[in-house]
């Protein structure tokens, strides 16, 4: 899969165009995105170590002896021992990836994991457990296989970068770097014996960079996974306003269907004068709320207008319709959203492909080759629980219970959803 001697990898920073603003804020967010998906398969960066100290505090590891941390086998992953200490610091990278989910998966960070259930017979230590143990494993199939392909990658400079990082935090919280260490991973950690940890990540996260650039895809098959996904890319341009049916609390269902009919009405009466030719803003002003007016007045903006909107952040009352094939440039609609009590009048602007989407595509390709590549490697990777800790690896229950509560993936999918870019909403009268 991998070819050998690869020479490191330049990153280099991209030119701006004349795309604008918007364009340079798109790039930044998939640069973002392609970081943390990294960070994710491979481990968190070492910053996440002091988000991670600062929510689940001290590991404690005083009711351990100092062999049994630095030096005992804590667990086997396929040929490789991984001490209690090596195993604690990518429990706490784990935790550190999660840290701004723990909420959402209500998990009480002042709370022992363990006294916390996530299924009926597993408790949310379990649930971390199981991450960490695949992250480990993970990291030690790549580490392996960027050896047999000859593939080397100097980290001195990231690894001094890191160490400034820790420094940074460290003085923030007003502890030296030696107490630092001993905070986020017990009593006998230390910047020396934490060392190969971190370069071995680095190494690795390195490796999988690599393991991309080598399934970079061609311009055809970029251009066959847009066919297939046209709505994950395409772009609209479009105006729109919602007329809201106002009902009092506890209306009764005939109250409210007749106050969705005269908000039917009225933003019926908007199209018609669009139509005629009366401008779209101006109605907006003219319909709007003494609430909203002003927001709709604003001469340095226009509230009524969303350009390059995707499709799953355009509202899902009305992207059916700008999504439809065949729609024409000021071509208008009435729109009901029972659900929301709202009915918008929609005019279609242009529907178009962005270009600099093609950067996603070929990392989407490029990250599902790679990812299926190093899930083939871990398959050889037995897990050995040396000192009985790891509960989810005998619960027979476990993969029912995960199945009911939702996987990690389900997890992180709703967070994104609850806390990432919301559904476009408009001023409402």
């Amino acid at each position: 899969m991998a070819k050998k001697n690869q020479p490191q990898a330049e990153k280099e920073q991209k030119v701006q165009t004349r795309y604008d603003r918007k364009m340079e804020a798109r790039r930044k967010q998939e640069e973002k995105d392609k970081r943390e998906e990294k960070i994710m398969r491979i481990g968190a960066i070492v910053v996440c170590i002091a988000i991670a100290a600062a929510i689940i505090g001290s590991i404690g590891a005083s009711v351990w002896s100092r062999k049994a941390v630095t030096k005992d086998a804590y667990v086997t992953i396929g040929s490789h021992d991984v001490t209690k200490l090596e195993y604690d610091y990518y429990y706490q990278a784990t935790l550190g990836n999660y840290s701004t989910m723990l909420s959402y998966m209500g998990v009480d960070v002042t709370a022992d994991l363990a006294s916390q259930q996530y299924t009926q017979d597993l408790t949310w230590k379990d649930f971390f457990d199981e991450l960490t143990v695949e992250q480990v494993k993970q990291t030690k199939a790549l580490l392996d296989d960027a050896a047999a392909n000859n593939f080397t990658y100097d980290v001195s400079q990231e690894y001094t970068n890191a160490i400034n990082n820790l420094k940074a935090n460290a003085d923030a919280q007003g502890v030296s770097l030696g107490q630092y260490y001993k905070m986020a991973y017990g009593e006998y950690a230390t910047e020396k014996n934490m060392e190969a940890f971190l370069k071995e990540q680095m190494l690795a996260t390195a490796y999988y960079d690599y393991l991309m650039e080598q399934n970079t895809p061609e311009a055809q098959e970029i251009k066959e996974h847009y066919e297939k996904n046209v709505l994950d890319y395409d772009k609209v341009d479009y105006r729109s306003f919602a007329f809201t049916a106002e009902t009092e609390d506890g209306a009764s269902q005939e109250e409210s269907g007749q106050a969705m009919a005269e908000a039917k009405k009225a933003a019926e009466a908007m199209k018609a004068a669009r139509e005629g030719g009366a401008d779209f803003k101006a109605l907006c002003i003219e319909n709007a709320s003494e609430e909203d007016k002003a927001t709709y007045e604003d001469g340095q903006s226009d509230a009524s207008l969303r350009e390059g909107a995707s499709y799953s952040g355009s509202a899902a009352a009305i992207r059916g319709w700008l999504y439809e094939d065949g729609r024409t440039a000021g071509e208008l609609a009435v729109i009901e959203d029972t659900a929301g009590s709202q009915v918008y009048v929609v005019e279609f602007l242009n529907r178009y492909y962005d270009e600099t989407e093609e950067a996603n595509i070929s990392n989407a390709i490029a990250s599902q080759k790679a990812s299926e590549y190093v899930s083939g490697l871990m398959e050889g990777y037995s897990v050995t629980d040396h000192k009985g800790e790891l509960r989810y690896l005998t619960v027979e229950t476990v993969e029912e219970g995960i199945a009911e509560e939702g996987s990690a993936e389900d997890i992180e999918e709703e967070a994104d959803t609850d806390t990432g870019a919301q559904e476009e909403t408009t001023p409402q009268e």
